[in-house]
């Protein structure tokens, strides 16, 4: 038997260790301020600059707090080093720390985009998010293009909009050809995300869950862990491949 290929699909519990707060959980976005679905809503944001200052400024705080990968992300990059498995990361994340983990970026599937870079809704013009975030600090509540004046956005794929298909369809080959699908940290409630679950089960991988609350797809899983993720996802992935068949 080589070695497997395993699929690990994350989601934003992966980072609440990071100080990144998730949606859904306990102590998440959605949870505290239910409002908070409008500042990463595309319809609320190209049509109200209110929610475009408070939806900088939400980015801009979590931007200064300079999230680190935490265990569960240097669990995954130690993995594919080791080569005892082929790694591929599908993420609903954008905040890039897989690659700061140590994660070649070829390895990352960023199914909603990146929050590391920002593009014009207008002219296209793609430039590092840092530079806006620093426009922010001087005053520009709401930053526009500096080439053509338009609507500003980070580089992620906002609520109302759709996935590129390319990105999508490069998850689902991963999905259909791996040995073992882990889904970590993710709600499993949003599609066509969620969907890659039923990709992979019905390709026969071995399902493993692991998250603190519970999915609609616990109940196909092989394997199902309600440990904390930064405990929980090292000790999994240490077992392979021994463990995985």
């Amino acid at each position: 038997m080589g070695r497997p290929e395993v699929v690990i699909f994350t989601g934003a519990g992966i980072s609440t260790d990071s100080g990144i707060p998730d949606y859904r959980g306990p102590r998440g976005r959605w949870t505290l301020d239910p409002d908070y679905e409008k500042l990463v809503t595309i319809g609320y944001y190209l049509a109200d600059p209110e929610i475009r200052r408070r939806s900088w400024q939400m980015r801009r705080e979590i931007h200064a707090l300079d999230p680190q990968p935490n265990g569960a992300h240097r669990a995954v990059a130690a993995l594919d080093r080791s080569g005892a498995a082929a790694v591929r990361v599908i993420t609903q994340n954008t905040d890039g720390l897989h690659q700061r983990a140590g994660l070649p970026a070829a390895r990352v599937t960023e199914l909603h985009g990146t929050s590391q870079a920002v593009v014009c809704t207008a002219c296209g013009e793609r430039t590092p998010a840092a530079a806006a975030y620093a426009r922010v600090d001087a005053g520009e509540a709401d930053p526009p293009c500096a080439d053509c004046g338009g609507i500003l956005k980070t580089a992620t794929v906002m609520f109302g909009e759709s996935l590129d298909a390319a990105v999508l369809g490069a998850a689902a080959a991963a999905a259909r050809g791996c040995d073992v699908f882990f889904a970590v940290g993710s709600s499993l409630q949003v599609y066509p995300a969620a969907g890659l679950v039923d990709v992979a089960a019905g390709h026969g991988a071995r399902l493993v869950i692991v998250n603190a609350e519970p999915t609609p797809y616990d109940a196909v899983a092989d394997q199902v862990v309600r440990e904390p993720i930064g405990q929980a996802l090292p000790r999994l992935l240490a077992g392979l491949p021994a463990g995985w068949q």
